[in-house]
């Protein structure tokens, strides 16, 4: 066996281990997350998602589950990624307001029962901290799929809020869960609100 081969075998083997630890402490807050983010599509509000960096993609690809369909054809689903448009993040930061890129379309377009779905894979956290903060301001509740525990967004929590935490995973190893994690909100958002 090459260098490579273990590289990959050792790969392989730390994210089954990884996803096991995150399925055994997390399908509850999965589960109750679902149930936030279906209340809010019940009463006409939508979900607003952001995060930086890699985990945009997530962000975006959950928008897009709801906006089009994930398993099965159905209504749309109301659900705006901030960081999709880059004409408005890159003009706020343009006038060096780098942590004010969300909260800034948070306070614009959030409203009372709208919900904001926060992704943190690592690194640079302030703009999603001002973003929770204008949600809470508009009333909004929040949901965050976080790497990391007890983080400095933990603290922000208000009581009907939500966090999905890893035990504390780099980026590389907690993006590949965010997915399942991701599938598994739009499978469930889908089922109770659709069946089947």
């Amino acid at each position: 066996m090459t260098d490579s081969d273990d590289y990959v075998n050792q790969a392989f083997a730390s994210h089954m281990e990884h996803t096991a630890e995150v399925a055994s402490t997390n399908a509850s807050a999965i589960s109750k997350a679902a149930d936030v983010l279906v209340a809010a599509l019940l009463t006409d509000g939508k979900i607003i998602a952001c995060a930086n960096g890699n985990a945009n993609t997530l962000a975006q690809y959950f928008c897009t589950s709801l906006l089009n369909r994930y398993e099965h054809d159905r209504p749309a689903l109301p659900a705006i990624n901030l960081g999709a448009d880059a004409t408005t993040y890159s003009a706020i930061c343009r006038d060096n307001r780098f942590n004010d890129t969300f909260s800034r379309q948070v306070r614009a377009i959030g409203k009372p029962g709208d919900l904001l779905l926060v992704i943190v894979d690592d690194g640079h956290k302030a703009n999603l901290i001002q973003a929770i903060q204008a949600a809470h301001d508009r009333e909004m509740k929040v949901v965050v799929l976080s790497a990391k525990e007890k983080t400095d967004i933990t603290s922000l929590l208000q009581g009907d809020d939500h966090e999905i935490s890893m035990h504390n995973l780099g980026p590389n190893d907690a993006a590949p869960l965010m997915l399942v994690i991701v599938n598994t909100l739009c499978g469930l958002i889908e089922q109770k609100l659709f069946g089947g």
